[in-house]
Parts: structure tokens; C-alpha cells; sequence
């Protein structure tokens, strides 16, 4: 295990406690150093405004770009962009820039009035019109440096954790292996490559228009639908059993029913998985038959 791969085993389990902190700290410290610009300006101008008004200003519309974060991130993990669609994908995010901003701006103006409220004061944001095309205009940079940041950030774990592919034809010859069945598939990490055959594939989860390789503890991002994947694979070893799961029979160890119809997976190595109920009877038919036959 390299030491790439030992530093990522330890930051995946305070991952999603890292990206908070990230997004708070940059919350934080931007409204402050807005905060103090302002009242520098608003000192130097000798304009006729409490402190506490450019703090509020500031950190009303910090502070609802900050409750966006989480819709920005599902957005572009439902429609990432990629050297071959992100022109294609352009007028959604055009329009998705729009919403975001108007969101914005009706939640900070929001704020405002009830913090001026608080102090007995009235908020007016002014003409509605040309405010918030003024506000569009600073919030699209915004829109797009988060999106550029959030798509930065998973490049790179994609590099450092590997992403996987599907064998291609060769340009000469036929191929070594069945391309629409393959056995392997090609990892691509940090500028090396290596095979991982498809009977070490423990699961796979659906992620937008990826499909999640799970490998002995590691997620290899294929760039695929899950339904694509899926009829690639053994339907003898591989069996569907979520709308976003696909699970190698070999390391089932229990299905448990749910009182909702549904059911949950125990595989071997202890992770549990959901099994809709569409899928139940089916998993159980294929299982029992695969441990007959040995599979």
C-alpha cells in the first residue's frame, strides 16, 4: 500500500466532516474580511451607517451562498462536467446560475429585514429589477468559482483514489476478451494503470453518471449508469438489488427482511446494503441457486 493510498484510507472516514469544516471556515472568513472592508468604506466615505449594517450585510449573504453549498454539490454530481459534455451542459448551469442567485437573494434580503427589524429599523433593498441583476452579476463568479472548486476537489481525489474504465477494442486485432462481457476493467491512478477483475467487484453503487466500483474496501468511479454496467456483467454472479445497487452474489452472507417488504444485505465483509422488495424474491431464488450450483 503506497503512502497516497495509506493518507486517503485516513481521511475517508472524516471526509464529510473535512468538507464542512472547509465550507464554514471559508464562510467565516470571507464575511469577516467583507465585513471589514465595508466599514472601512463606509468610514472613509463618512456615509451614515451603524458598524453592525456591514456585518450584516455581509454575513447575511455569506451565510445563504454557505446553505447552498449542498445543493450546488448535488447539482454537479447529478450533471458533472467533462471535456466532452460541458458544452452541452452549459445552458443548465446558465439556468441553474439563475436560481441560485434569486435564491440568494430572496434569503439574504430575508435576513436583513429581520435583523434591521431587530434593531427597530426598516430594510430596503431598493428596486427590485435592477438589484437583482446587480446581484446576478456578483453572483454568477460566485456560482462558477464554487463550481470549479467542488469539481477541483473530486479530480483530485479521482486521481489519488484511481477511476476506472472499461477494456476498449484494440485498433488492430480482435480483442483478448469479450468486450461486452469483460473481465477486467482498467483503473487509472496517478498516472499508472492496472486491472481489476470484474469477479473482485463486491458491490457497485450508482453516483449521477457514475457508477461505483467497490473493491476490497476502495470505490473505483466508472464512468457509466448503473443499468449499463450491470448488463455487462455475470448475471450468474451479479444481481441488482436497488434502484442504485448492484451486488456480487459470492459475498452475500444474509438477506434479512424488513417489515416494509423491503430487505437488507450482510455481506461478508460486514458492509449492509438496501434490497427493494421489487428485488427481494428474485435475490433469494438467485442466491439459493448459486450456493446449489456452487458459484
Amino acid at each position: 500500500m503506497t503512502d497516497t493510498t495509506s493518507w486517503l484510507d485516513r481521511y475517508q472516514p472524516w471526509r464529510r466532516s473535512a468538507e464542512i469544516a472547509f465550507w464554514i471556515g471559508a464562510f467565516l472568513i470571507n464575511a469577516l474580511f467583507n465585513s471589514l472592508t465595508v466599514i472601512m468604506d463606509v468610514q472613509r466615505s463618512a456615509l451614515p451607517y451603524a458598524p453592525w449594517k456591514p456585518v450584516v450585510w455581509e454575513t447575511s449573504s455569506g451565510l445563504l451562498m454557505l446553505l447552498l453549498v449542498p445543493a450546488v454539490v448535488a447539482f454537479t454530481r447529478r450533471w458533472p462536467l467533462h471535456r466532452d459534455s460541458w458544452r452541452a451542459l452549459l445552458p443548465r448551469y446558465a439556468a441553474a446560475s439563475v436560481v441560485w442567485s434569486v435564491a440568494h437573494v430572496l434569503g439574504m434580503v430575508a435576513l436583513r429585514k429581520l435583523a434591521y427589524a431587530s434593531q427597530g429599523e426598516h430594510y430596503d433593498f431598493g428596486n427590485w429589477p435592477m438589484e437583482l441583476l446587480y446581484e446576478y452579476l456578483k453572483d454568477v463568479r460566485e456560482f462558477v468559482a464554487t463550481v470549479a472548486l467542488i469539481h477541483a476537489y473530486r479530480f483530485i481525489l479521482l486521481r489519488l483514489q484511481g477511476e476506472a474504465s472499461l477494456l476498449a477494442e484494440p485498433d488492430v486485432g480482435p480483442p483478448v476478451e469479450a468486450i461486452e462481457r469483460p473481465e477486467r476493467f482498467l483503473v487509472r491512478k496517478l498516472g499508472k494503470e492496472f486491472l481489476v477483475a470484474a469477479a473482485d467487484i463486491e458491490w457497485i453503487q450508482a453516483a449521477g453518471n457514475y457508477a461505483n466500483l467497490h473493491v476490497r474496501g476502495r470505490d473505483y468511479p466508472l464512468r457509466s449508469t448503473l443499468a449499463s454496467v450491470e448488463t455487462r456483467l455475470d448475471p450468474q454472479r451479479f444481481a441488482r438489488v436497488h434502484r442504485s445497487y448492484v451486488v456480487n452474489l459470492d459475498h452475500v452472507a444474509m438477506i434479512e427482511p424488513l417489515e416494509t417488504g423491503d430487505a437488507r444485505l450482510h455481506l461478508k465483509d460486514g458492509t449492509t446494503l438496501p434490497c427493494s422488495r421489487r428485488y427481494r424474491n428474485g435475490l433469494r431464488e438467485r442466491a439459493g441457486s448459486a450456493a446449489a450450483a456452487g458459484v
